[in-house]
Parts: C-alpha cells; structure tokens; sequence
C-alpha cells in the first residue's frame, strides 16, 4: 500500500481500488495457505491423508480449469479459517485431530469444480449429520461413514449410506438446487455492491472471539424460514443507513461476503459481533434488534477486516501484546494491537453516527444518533494520544494514525446539540476512574 492508500484506510475510508488492493493481498495469502495445506496432508493419518489427496488434486483440477470460478470456494471467508485449523494441527503433530476436519475438503472440492463446471466422481466423509458444499449448501442426513458425489452435464448425484440418492441442479442464478427436502441451499442477501451469503450451514465457520458457551457460537442447525426472512427484512433496512452513513460505509461493503449467525445475542444478552483474521469477508452476528445496530455492527466489524488486511501489506507498529491499555469501549486491558483496532472501529462508528445525525428525520433517532456519535468520539480522542507516542510504530504506522487523527478533528464539526458532549465526557471520566481503581498499577491509561 502506498502513502495515499495508507492515508484513505487510516480515514477509516478507502476508494475502490485500495478496497481491492487489500482484497488481493488476503487473496494472495490465502493460496499460500492451501499450498501449506496440501503440502502437508502426508501428516495426517494414512486413511485421511489419502482421500484428502485425492480431493486436494481435484481442487488443482478446478483452479487451473477456470481459476474465477473455483476461487468463489477458495477464497471463500470461511475456507480460509477451516485451513488455518488444518495447517496447525498436522504442523504441530496433531495429524489425529486435523483428520475429522480434513473430512471437510471433500465438499469444498466438490463445491470449487462444480463452480468449475467439472465432470468428477469423488467419495467423500460424512459425519456428524451434514454434508456442506461451501457457498453453495448443505445436506442434511444422518448418514455416518462416506457418499459417493458424481457430477456430469451440470448435475451432480450424492449417493448415501442406506439412503435414496439426492440430485443437485443449477438454476438460471447459478443457484444449485434440488426438490429434496435434505438439501439446504445457502440463503442471499441481495440488494449491495453483489450477494451476501448468510451462512448458518459451513462447517468451517470460525467461533465468535469472546464465546463463553457453545450456545453462544454458529449454529448446529439451520436457521427456520422465519429467522431468514428476519435476518433479510433487517439487512435490507440497514443498507440505506449504511448509504447514510457515508460513502466508505456504503463502499466498504463490496469486502463482505458472508455474514454468520450466532446462536443468541451472547453471555450478557446483548447484540454481539466479531470477524476473524482468517475468514476475511465474514462477519459473525447475532441478530440485531434493529436494522441500525446491524449497520453498526458491520461497519465496526469492517474496520476489523480492513485493519487486519493493512497489516498483513503494510505492518503497523512492532509493540508487544501485553494487555496493558486503558480502552474506555472494553473493561479490560488491552494490547496495543487491540487498542489500535478499538479506537479504530469506533472511530468510523463515530463518522457513522454523525452522518445518521444529520441525516435522519425522526427527532429520537437523530438524538440517539448524536449520543452514540459523541461517545464514540470521546473515547477515540482519549486513547489517540497513547497509540501516536508509541515508540515502536513504522513509518506506515505513523501515517495511519495521522490520518486518523485528522478524521477525528474533523468529525469534531458540526457542534452536536447541547448536552451531549458533556455527557460523553463524564460517561468517559467514570468509566476511567472505575477502570483505574481496578487496573490501574502497571497499566496504561
């Protein structure tokens, strides 16, 4: 990334072909790990490391037959942090463990040459009651043990243990779809820059940062009809927010490619969101109560995305990731890594709601929008100075921050109406004085 490009992201912006640039690099790391991967199938037990071979040079098939296509599957968010779970086990010996989620690669190589529009014949394993095809869908079954999978002629046959075979065919969208009831077709989120996946079937979804419980993760099972069509009703309410709120909020949404469902709202009952730094282009989210917490929660979970892309280009700063910073949005120490990505999320929040502010005709909303606005700047002004006196920051890092302070002066106009400053401010100084007494020796505030 260059000094311009560097200058956009730290705005918390980035004009369409920086959002692309940051796109290729995570595109460009992703084929090095499924390199790693498949170099180290030999690892794994000798059962699965055979039929994953034999699934991995089917995925080579696709990818050098019609490279566009198969990465639809390949750089597929959540690919990337099933891989990631892979190439650490059978690097750190876990060959044993790795085997049940290698099991995996048979429907994302099923799923990446039939995108290919490839003819092939491929066993693959079953387990635990659900064959996935990555962005494409899911099987459910109870089968146990393996299904054949043949496609020819743009259908594609599995054949089951014990059960009548099911017949996938593609629609005029490139839907695939079939009349049987066993097979789950991922849902679309239509209406933005291109389809959002919501996905609740993929076995390689990533857990959500802060699960405390296993309800807390991606669901075991689909969503009902009900629950997609409220997860639709609320994208399309919060796409216009997003206009609202910006153009880069709009913009933006052109790095998502899937959003993931949890269970419930999370340990405290509240709306949560996360992303991680495999799955680029997921977010993970429980279903918000609003359609403007839902265009909140992605515009804070981007900044993540992008933040995470920009240093995997361009590193940052060289601090080290003792939980020692104050951050007034988290009751606990944080890293300076985790300080950085805080105050950068909330610095776009604070943009967002400004825009809504102004925006916005109904006189509560456009309050409530001014309070978020005012606290959300407030608590980026308090840790700005803290993460500029870094010492160990890069020149591209000393750039970024920068331009995120120049964002924040400028997010200071318009004036909000009276009170809410001085709420944020008090709202700060207590949640420093509660923080302090309980963190405060050998932390930074």
């Amino acid at each position: 990334m260059d000094v311009d490009q560097l200058a956009q992201l730290g705005r918390t912006e980035g004009a369409p072909d920086t959002l692309a640039a940051l796109a290729a690099g995570q595109h460009t790391r992703r084929m090095l790990l499924l390199r790693v991967l498949f170099d180290a199938l030999p690892a794994a037990p000798a059962h699965a490391a055979a039929l994953a071979g034999d699934h991995a040079a089917l995925v080579e098939g696709a990818e050098r037959a019609a490279p566009e296509a198969a990465r639809r599957v390949l750089f597929y968010p959540l690919t990337g942090s099933w891989a990631e779970r892979c190439a650490h086990r059978l690097a750190t010996g876990a060959g044993g463990d790795a085997a049940r989620d290698l099991g995996h690669l048979g429907g994302l190589a099923a799923a990446s040459a039939l995108r290919a529009g490839l003819d092939f014949r491929i066993r693959v394993a079953v387990d635990g009651g659900r064959l996935a095809l990555p962005t494409l869908g899911a099987l459910d079954t109870p089968a146990f043990g393996h299904a054949e999978l043949t496609a020819h002629h743009e259908r594609l046959t599995v054949r089951l243990p014990g059960e009548p075979p099911v017949v996938l065919r593609p629609d005029p969208a490139g839907h695939w779809r079939s009349t049987d009831p066993r097979w789950r077709a991922l849902h679309t989120l239509d209406g933005g820059p291109h389809p959002v996946l919501l996905d609740d079937l993929d076995p390689g979804r990533p857990a959500p940062a802060r699960a405390a419980l296993p309800e807390d993760g991606p669901p075991r099972h689909a969503l009902r009809p009900a629950e997609r069509d409220h997860w639709s009703r609320l994208w399309h309410e919060a796409l216009p927010l997003l206009r609202l709120g910006g153009a880069a909020r709009a913009a933006e949404l052109a790095l998502l490619t899937c959003i993931v469902p949890l269970l419930r709202p999370g340990g405290h009952g509240g709306h949560t969101s996360s992303t991680s730094a495999g799955a680029f282009g997921a977010v993970l989210a429980s279903t918000p109560p609003s359609p403007a917490l839902l265009a909140a929660g992605l515009t804070h979970e981007l900044q993540h995305a992008k933040l995470s892309a920009v240093g995997a280009l361009n590193p940052l700063h060289h601090q080290d990731d003792t939980p020692r910073h104050w951050a007034p949005w988290r009751p606990d120490p944080r890293p300076f890594d985790g300080l950085l990505h805080g105050a950068y999320a909330h610095l776009a929040l604070a943009g967002f709601w400004q825009s809504l502010a102004l925006g916005l005709d109904d006189p509560g909303a456009r309050d409530l929008a001014w309070a978020a606005h005012c606290r959300c700047h407030t608590q980026v002004g308090a840790v700005l100075p803290t993460l500029r006196a870094a010492r160990r920051l890069t020149d591209d890092g000393r750039t970024f921050l920068a331009a995120m302070a120049e964002r924040h002066r400028r997010l200071a106009s318009p004036e909000p109406p009276r009170g809410h400053r001085a709420r944020a401010s008090a709202y700060l100084e207590t949640a420093w004085a509660v923080w302090s007494r309980q963190h405060g020796r050998g932390t930074v505030g």
